[in-house]
Protein backbone atom coordinates (compact mmCIF):
# COMPACT_ATOMS: atom_id res chain seq x y z
CA UNK A 1 0.00 0.00 0.00
CA UNK A 2 2.82 2.41 0.85
CA UNK A 3 4.49 1.76 -2.50
CA UNK A 4 1.21 2.40 -4.33
CA UNK A 5 0.72 5.71 -2.51
CA UNK A 6 4.32 6.75 -3.17
CA UNK A 7 3.95 6.07 -6.91
CA UNK A 8 0.53 7.76 -7.04
CA UNK A 9 1.92 10.87 -5.35
CA UNK A 10 4.94 10.90 -7.67
CA UNK A 11 2.68 10.68 -10.73
CA UNK A 12 0.38 13.38 -9.37
CA UNK A 13 3.37 15.64 -8.76
CA UNK A 14 4.51 15.06 -12.33
CA UNK A 15 1.06 15.78 -13.75
CA UNK A 16 0.94 19.14 -11.95
CA UNK A 17 4.41 19.94 -13.30
CA UNK A 18 3.42 18.92 -16.82
CA UNK A 19 0.28 21.05 -16.69
CA UNK A 20 2.30 24.07 -15.55
CA UNK A 21 4.77 23.46 -18.38
CA UNK A 22 1.90 23.27 -20.88
CA UNK A 23 0.44 26.49 -19.44
CA UNK A 24 3.72 28.33 -19.98
CA UNK A 25 3.76 27.17 -23.61
CA UNK A 26 0.07 28.12 -24.09
CA UNK A 27 -0.76 24.60 -25.23
CA UNK A 28 -3.32 21.93 -24.39
CA UNK A 29 -3.97 21.71 -20.64
CA UNK A 30 -5.20 19.08 -18.22
CA UNK A 31 -8.68 19.91 -16.93
CA UNK A 32 -9.12 21.09 -13.37
CA UNK A 33 -11.49 18.21 -12.72
CA UNK A 34 -8.79 15.74 -13.78
CA UNK A 35 -6.24 17.48 -11.54
CA UNK A 36 -8.65 17.32 -8.62
CA UNK A 37 -9.49 13.69 -9.38
CA UNK A 38 -5.90 12.52 -9.30
CA UNK A 39 -5.39 14.67 -6.20
CA UNK A 40 -7.80 12.36 -4.37
CA UNK A 41 -5.20 9.61 -4.59
CA UNK A 42 -2.01 11.68 -4.52
CA UNK A 43 -2.87 14.64 -2.31
CA UNK A 44 0.69 15.07 -1.02
CA UNK A 45 2.09 15.03 -4.57
CA UNK A 46 -0.57 17.51 -5.67
CA UNK A 47 0.15 19.91 -2.81
CA UNK A 48 3.88 19.61 -3.45
CA UNK A 49 3.39 20.23 -7.16
CA UNK A 50 1.22 23.25 -6.49
CA UNK A 51 3.86 24.76 -4.22
CA UNK A 52 7.02 23.86 -6.15
CA UNK A 53 5.65 24.71 -9.60
CA UNK A 54 3.58 27.64 -8.27
CA UNK A 55 0.65 26.12 -10.10
CA UNK A 56 -3.01 26.92 -9.36
CA UNK A 57 -2.07 28.63 -6.08
CA UNK A 58 -3.61 31.98 -7.00
CA UNK A 59 -6.86 30.54 -8.35
CA UNK A 60 -9.28 30.72 -5.40
CA UNK A 61 -11.95 28.45 -6.88
CA UNK A 62 -9.42 25.67 -7.45
CA UNK A 63 -7.97 26.09 -3.97
CA UNK A 64 -11.40 25.77 -2.37
CA UNK A 65 -12.06 22.56 -4.31
CA UNK A 66 -8.59 21.30 -3.43
CA UNK A 67 -9.24 21.92 0.27
CA UNK A 68 -12.41 19.83 -0.10
CA UNK A 69 -10.31 17.03 -1.65
CA UNK A 70 -7.89 17.22 1.29
CA UNK A 71 -10.77 16.99 3.76
CA UNK A 72 -12.20 13.97 1.91
CA UNK A 73 -8.77 12.31 2.05
CA UNK A 74 -8.50 12.98 5.77
CA UNK A 75 -11.92 11.44 6.43
CA UNK A 76 -11.10 8.36 4.34
CA UNK A 77 -7.71 8.02 6.04
CA UNK A 78 -9.31 8.30 9.48
CA UNK A 79 -11.93 5.68 8.60
CA UNK A 80 -9.27 3.30 7.27
CA UNK A 81 -7.20 3.62 10.42
CA UNK A 82 -10.21 3.32 12.71
CA UNK A 83 -11.48 0.11 11.07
Amino acid sequence: MALFLFIANLITFGVFGFDKWQAKKHQWRISENMLLGISLIGVVGAASGMIIFNHKVSKKSFLMKFILVVLIDLVVFYRLIRY
